[in-house]
């Protein structure tokens, strides 16, 4: 059910995190035949950005998190990440996770710009 401005309930959150924890079977699956990239655009695929429900949003950000940790090579990600997903893993303060962040975003940065970047900074409506 949608409430106010388009934003999921929270009695929706149950249905949410299932699909979650499907999603990251598939994740998990996806990582052990090699395949970080499409791992994480499974993970961003159906991502939950209209709830304002934190258990949602954390046991998505693990996914996504685990999805971004595993790719070596960041060029052939950039199709599929937004940038805030970029700035919740700087804002965990974790070092490895902070190094991965700054190198994706690094190279973002030189392949789209800084239009991106700030769009992504300014968006109120969808954080993650």
């Amino acid at each position: 059910m949608a409430g106010h401005g388009g934003f999921v309930e929270a009695d929706n959150a149950e249905a949410i995190i299932t699909r979650i924890e499907h999603k990251s079977r598939k994740i998990e699956s996806l990582l052990k035949q090699y395949k970080p990239v499409e791992a994480l655009k499974t993970a961003l695929e159906g991502s939950p950005p209209k709830t304002r429900d934190e258990r949602c949003k954390s046991a998505n950000w693990i996914v996504v998190h685990r999805a971004i940790m595993a790719i070596k090579d960041v060029d052939g990600m950039f199709s599929s990440l937004d940038p805030e997903y970029l700035y919740r893993g700087l804002s965990t303060g974790d070092r490895p996770t902070c190094d991965q962040c700054l190198r994706i975003h690094e190279k973002l940065t030189e392949k789209a710009g800084l239009g991106c970047i700030l769009r992504s900074l300014s968006d109120t409506m969808n954080t993650v």
